[in-house]
């Protein structure tokens, strides 16, 4: 609400120069508006101090209204070692984004048009642009070297008894596969992807027979977690809010990631206080017209209640020919 009524200041604001530029037009040939345009060009600047001062009011009141969505710990690790970095990185942006339109502002109205007044020639100043210059260069490359270091460590994958999920976006929706009581994730090929196989699910390997595909995800707490990312048509981005974590899944190739749940849903939901609180998995990368309904439930189960879960699960292979089976007999027995 409030980033639309800024966004509406934003247009009206210009279509209200806009206005005065062809009004200003005009009265070089309408000796009423004369008088009026000098008028208006003389509280002109006033007119724009006051648009810094709105603009700046809702930026600071979208911040407040909104913080409570950003200021909650990460879900699950290691990306809650980049929430100090993060701070950091608004911190500094904020700071050159308040700094710079304040000046922008300032100068607009300190330096405005007087009839009285004249220009005066500025040759420059080396130690200004040098300073200008090497300030952003210095807390660039200092967010880039943490920003490494943090990457690293969480593209540090552990195979150790870790839960391998694969996850396949398409438009518009995502589906997951587990690798069944192997634990091994059978293989796919694009050429065998159809209506009944919509993953392309390769059943002469028999470890793909007891993999099964459930309506939502399903991770274990404090269990590492590694996601196996692909995507059928375009390019999407898997997304869990609460984990503060993303990763794409590219056409034509694989991407990974790990994590590992500290809290479960059911504690998520009392800590929030919210009974109706779910994980949810999202698209983060515009994606096409529906890309908005790209979703997903993610469920983090204690680890005791992912394992029942987990063995209560059908193959894919079984609920295909369960699904053939019913399909026929409704043919038979209309």
């Amino acid at each position: 609400m409030i980033i639309a009524a800024a966004l509406l200041t934003l247009v009206l604001a210009g279509l209200f120069f806009v206005g005065f530029k062809r009004l200003y037009t005009l009265s070089q040939q309408t000796k009423w508006l004369i008088n009026y345009a000098s008028w208006f060009d003389n509280r002109q600047p006033f007119l724009l101090f006051a648009l810094m001062l709105g603009l700046l009011g809702c930026v600071l009141i979208s911040t407040v209204v909104y913080y409570p969505l950003y200021s909650y710990n990460s879900a699950a690790a290691p990306f809650s070692d980049g929430k100090n970095i993060f701070w950091l990185t608004v911190f500094l942006t904020g700071m050159a984004f308040f700094g710079t339109q304040i000046l922008l502002f300032y100068f607009s109205f300190r330096f405005r048009s007087k009839s009285a007044s004249t220009a005066s020639f500025f040759r420059g100043s080396s130690k200004l642009e040098l300073t200008w210059t090497v300030v952003p260069a210095i807390c660039f490359l200092g967010l880039f070297f943490w920003n490494q270091i943090l990457w690293q460590r969480i593209t540090s994958f552990k195979e150790t008894d870790s839960v391998k999920i694969e996850v396949v976006g398409e438009q518009f929706n995502w589906k997951v596969r587990y690798g069944g009581h192997d634990h091994e994730l059978g293989k796919t090929s694009f050429q065998l992807v159809s209506d009944t196989n919509p993953l392309g699910i390769d059943q002469t390997d028999s470890a793909s027979l007891d993999d099964f595909m459930p309506v939502q995800m399903h991770v274990p707490k404090g269990r590492n977690v590694t996601l196996v990312l692909r995507s059928k048509d375009v390019i999407h981005s898997f997304y869990v809010p609460f984990f503060r974590t993303k990763m794409d899944a590219v056409p034509g190739m694989h991407t990974r990631m790990q994590f590992t749940a500290l809290y479960s849903t059911a504690e998520m939901r009392e800590l929030r206080n919210d009974p109706s609180f779910n994980y949810e998995i999202a698209c983060a990368e515009l994606c096409g017209r529906m890309h908005f309904a790209m979703k997903m439930i993610l469920v983090v189960d204690e680890p005791e209640e992912f394992d029942a879960w987990y063995n209560q699960q059908e193959s894919w292979v079984s609920e295909l020919a369960r699904n053939k089976l019913r399909l026929t007999t409704n043919a038979q027995y209309p």
